[in-house]
């Protein structure tokens, strides 16, 4: 009997460390409430100071305006030419090992957005117009003057000269490259699939720089595309009157004298159109109303994460202190 007794007492002994633990682990809602509700005071003062730090924020944040450009890309109505010419004389052009291009290679809109993009491009646009200042030392705008305000510990307007400290191999004067990075980010280049139209904005912290900037790109490649385009067809030209000169076959002659008239008529229709790879259908205004920042998003971001921040700081000092509380 005593026996029995002393079992059932250990076994009793064994199975009660279970439910208790299984209570330990179980959070409980209602003990979560208490904690947040006894912590209000510290939860209220984190989210007030964070309220604070985003307001502050948001109020230093200078404007930026965004101009925006339509694009519709020109047409090609020099192409067809070169594509007759290719399936006329396909066969008697690859004998004589000239290439007529009949698919028209390379998508000339593509082309010209991905040069507007480059680096050799950005830099001979920021060189040109001399925007460097502009573009990496405005500080903020002045609507009463409509004028750029500079960094007086980047840039001296007076005297045209930088004053940036930097460490090596970095200049007072930023470099093309730095110059290059900083430009990409306020430059958006985009087309859409299904219309072809190409919408080019230009960010800036003046309506009106932006707004002449976003103008002066649509000019500066549609004259770039054209002059490459033109300096191409005068080396074509010049190599296909060799060849004429050197052949005696008259179907290869005829090919040849086709080729230098498509590219005659390439040079005359470059010269003839400014609007060369691009049509401006919307040009880029002045923009009224700044794009950002969303000051008031700002503020609200700020307040909840304060508030956030608040609550998970009051839960776990909670249960760090509960934690060494059973330790001892």
């Amino acid at each position: 009997m005593n026996t029995q007794i002393t079992q059932n007492s250990n076994a009793y002994k064994t199975d009660a460390p279970f439910p208790q633990t299984t209570g330990d682990d179980e959070i409980d809602l209602r003990e979560l409430f208490s904690v947040i509700w006894k912590g209000k005071w510290l939860i209220i003062a984190i989210t007030t100071v964070f309220a604070i730090g985003s307001v502050v924020f948001a109020i230093m944040q200078p404007n930026i305006y965004k101009s925006e450009a339509l694009l519709a890309p020109a047409a090609e109505e020099q192409g067809g030419g070169l594509s007759a010419l290719a399936s006329q004389f396909g066969g008697l052009a690859s004998l004589a090992g000239v290439n007529l291009g009949a698919k028209g290679g390379t998508d000339k809109t593509q082309l010209a957005i991905e040069v507007l993009k480059s680096r050799q491009f950005t830099s001979d646009f920021i060189q040109k117009h001399n925007i460097l200042a502009d573009l990496m030392a405005a500080e903020k705008w002045d609507r009463d003057t409509d004028k750029l305000i500079y960094d007086e510990d980047t840039y001296n307007e007076a005297t045209n000269t930088w004053l940036r400290e930097v460490d090596a191999p970095l200049k007072p004067e930023p470099s093309m490259q730095e110059a290059y990075k900083v430009f990409s980010k306020i430059l958006s280049v985009n087309s859409d699939k299904e219309t072809g139209m190409v919408t080019l904005l230009i960010e800036h912290l003046s309506p009106t720089v932006a707004q002449q900037w976003a103008s002066w790109l649509v000019q500066d490649i549609n004259k770039v595309m054209k002059e490459r385009d033109v300096a191409e067809a005068n080396r074509s030209s010049e190599f296909l009157n060799k060849q004429i000169a050197l052949t005696n076959v008259a179907d290869i002659k005829t090919i040849l004298y086709k080729l230098v008239e498509e590219q005659a008529k390439t040079i005359m229709f470059a010269e003839v159109r400014d609007e060369y790879v691009f049509k401006t259908i919307d040009p880029a205004l002045v923009p009224e109303e700044k794009a950002k920042p969303k000051r008031v998003l700002i503020c609200l971001l700020g307040t909840m994460l304060g508030g956030m921040l608040g609550v998970m700081f009051v839960l776990i000092r909670y249960f760090i202190r509960k934690e060494d509380l059973n330790i001892f």
